[in-house]
């Protein structure tokens, strides 16, 4: 069948999961108490807060659909695509809970088995070849692990339990905001004990932690290659799990600091269930359009199609509003920016309101992004030489995220090396997901929405060139021709594609670099540094605009975090007058 291709570089009409308001300027009131740019998951979660608060607010979204990356849209008629992020699990709970999210509409699908890594290799005794499957059953787990080594069979419950330690202690640096460093050392006695008060979450994760702070030290500065070889021996295990230590990051497994990103993966909850990830009824714009409609609920006035031009600077340096596109000026006590900090610095804010020394720093943010996202509608599910399905049916394997091009560390290490300069992949790593086996209303029946987060392509390919829709095109190839291998007939099952490389998600999203979350998730810029040492409690220096965006901490996939601390920042600098 041939293939209808959809490029990042057109934007088509499509119809969208998350449009709240499809409003003309004249429906935005000229005065607010608070004004939001971008209607991103995180801004949504301060409009819904702020607007809880107390205070009148408005959320402006320059695209036609909110949701910021958290979206769905209908790219190839009939299929409905998360098109940007793909999978939930890192929705703060108390959140879910103070919105009433699953009121407002909010269904989740878990899943259970959560990867399966199939390999690329002849069966033996006419055997399928092997692969790798992991769910939350234990016992089904060290079986298959078994089948590459008992040894690592043996010991991946000790594994498992040791980084939850790890990853559970860390949640109280989630809900709050980082130490007041200033505060603490400066200041009045009363801002002094309000300082002293904002340490106590680094407290209680030091307690949590206790003999393991060592540990803690080693996963998130070291390589994961480093702690990975001391626990295991088997290949596809090793490259299964470095595959959450790299993804989204330009890092490799042998990188310092990549054991982070891992436990940064295994940290989320959804359900109660620790650690893990599922599917959103009609794709991850049904998260925004929860949030909206909790916010809306409460009062909060949403628009879509409204783009902010400049945020309004008065004479005595203070945020007074916004002005649009089209010069439509609305005024605010406060303004919170869900843009990426490059961008809110850069281009929305007049760079005569700030010294040349932060809007260096600011330039000095590191967005590289290693990810182009490939979005495709196929008539019939992927049948895999190692999990044959030929009756058409889904397996357990095909809810999981199906890891591609992981047989071992090396090929992942090798793509890594091929974008250092600056080509796409030769042998990309290939992350798959098939929401449409569990929700049935993204796809026509017998048919499939398949979602492709692939790595590593450079932002700009060798010389600095600009990617082409035909550089797109052979890359997209290349990535549905390594999935041919471990699943014949997917190429002619094709129905449509959506190719969008990091230059894209950039023009398309906003997403500086093409970063999927608002900057790169590196020690020097997490905590007390993100997104940079004078911006982590979200204020920025000029009085009453904030940032509420994934740029902040605790940094990108920990949905409504940023947003939330924003919100109770400018609530909290309101009350102070």
């Amino acid at each position: 069948m041939a293939a209808t291709v959809w490029t990042g570089r057109t934007r088509q009409a499509v119809t969208t999961l998350g449009t709240v308001t499809r409003a003309s300027h004249s429906a935005v009131k000229s005065h607010y108490d608070a004004v939001i740019i971008g209607g991103g998951h995180n801004g949504l979660v301060a409009a819904a807060y702020l607007q809880k608060g107390g205070l009148k607010t408005a959320v402006l979204e320059r695209r036609h659909v909110l949701g910021g990356a958290a979206v769905s849209e209908e790219i190839i008629p009939g299929f409905h695509f998360s098109r940007c992020s793909y999978l939930l699990s890192l929705l703060r709970p108390h959140i879910f809970r103070d919105l009433e999210l699953k009121k407002h509409g909010l269904k989740l699908y878990m899943r259970d088995p959560h990867a399966f890594t199939p390999m690329l290799e002849e069966g033996v005794g006419g055997l399928p070849p092997r692969s790798l499957l992991l769910g939350s059953d234990l016992a089904m787990n060290q079986r298959e692990i078994g089948k590459f080594s008992e040894t690592d069979a043996k010991v991946y419950p000790e594994f498992i339990t040791h980084l939850d330690k790890l990853a559970v202690a860390i949640h109280p640096l989630l809900d709050s905001p980082p130490v007041d460093i200033a505060g603490l050392t400066g200041g009045a006695l009363r801002r002094r004990m309000a300082a002293l008060r904002s340490a106590l979450p680094l407290v209680q994760c030091g307690l949590k932690l206790g003999k393991n702070i060592p540990d803690f030290y080693e996963i998130i500065t070291a390589p994961i290659m480093k702690i990975l070889n001391r626990w295991f021996e088997s290949e596809p295990l090793k490259a299964t799990l470095a595959t959450d230590a790299v993804i989204g990051a330009m890092t490799s497994p042998n990188s310092p600091g990549s054991g982070y990103v891992l436990l940064h993966h295994v940290m989320g909850e959804l359900e109660k269930e620790k650690g893990a990830w599922g599917y959103v009824e009609g794709g991850m714009g049904g998260v925004s359009k929860a949030i909206a409609s909790s916010a809306r609920s409460h009062g909060a006035d949403i628009f879509t199609e409204q783009d902010v031009h400049q945020v309004l600077v008065g004479s005595d340096g203070s945020a007074k509003g916004v002005v649009l596109k089209d010069g439509t000026e609305i005024y605010s006590r406060v303004v919170l920016s869900n843009a990426t900090p490059y961008v809110t610095f850069k281009t929305l804010t007049p760079q005569s309101a700030l010294s040349p020394a932060f809007i260096k720093a600011v330039g000095q943010i590191d967005y590289t992004s290693p990810v182009t996202k490939i979005n495709v509608a196929v008539d019939k599910l992927p049948n895999f030489l190692a999990a044959p399905t030929p009756d058409g049916k889904p397996g357990p394997h095909h809810q999981c995220s199906i890891h591609l091009n992981c047989e071992s560390v090396e090929v992942l290490q090798t793509a890594y090396e091929d974008c250092k300069e600056g080509r796409p992949s030769s042998r990309p790593m290939i992350e798959m997901t098939i929401p449409s086996v569990l929700d049935p209303t993204l796809a026509p029946p017998g048919s499939h929405v398949v979602l492709l987060f692939t790595q590593f392509t450079p932002y700009s390919l060798v010389g600095g060139r600009a990617w082409t829709d035909q550089d797109r095109e052979a890359f997209a190839d290349s990535v549905f021709s390594w999935i041919e291998q471990y699943a014949p007939g997917f190429k002619s099952s094709i129905v449509g594609k959506d190719v969008l490389t990091p230059p894209d998600l950039e023009r398309i999203f906003g997403l500086t670099g093409g970063n999927i979350f608002h900057g790169a998730m590196s020690l020097d810029q997490l905590y007390l540094a993100r997104p940079l040492p004078s911006l982590s409690d979200y204020r920025s220096p000029i009085k009453g605009l904030y940032l509420c965006g994934s740029g902040s901490h605790p940094g990108g996939g920990v949905m409504g975090s940023p947003g939330w601390n924003a919100a109770l920042a400018a609530m909290a600098d309101l009350k102070r007058g």
